[in-house]
């Protein structure tokens, strides 16, 4: 009886990291709608800079501002901390609406 409740319980977690990961996924149409507040500091449609730097191609630079890679994660440090002049984003978005952001970040 054991060997099968820990097999349903290693299961149920295996499920659980499974929807966690989909959860994950961003919705681009809502992450442009969530970018319309970055949008006064960032251009979508461009590279060149506003107040911060312009995003379009973002995820296809060789490095940031700061000389990391542009993955997901690095992406998601930047807008939950800000820095440089950008405020930090940590408690102002959900987790959903930064994987939407980034979603539609990755469009550009």
């Amino acid at each position: 009886m054991n060997r099968y409740r820990a097999w349903a319980v290693c299961l149920t977690l295996a499920a659980g990291s499974a929807t966690a990961l989909l959860a994950a996924t961003g919705d681009a149409a809502k992450g442009k709608q969530v970018f319309a507040q970055c949008a006064m500091c960032h251009n979508a449609d461009s590279s060149e800079k506003k107040f911060g730097p312009g995003l379009k191609g973002l995820f296809k630079k060789d490095k940031l501002a700061d000389g990391k890679k542009p993955t997901e994660a690095n992406i998601r440090a930047r807008i939950d901390d800000g820095g440089n002049g950008m405020p930090a984003y940590k408690e102002t978005l959900d987790d959903q609406q930064k994987d939407d952001l980034i979603a539609y970040l990755k469009t550009l």
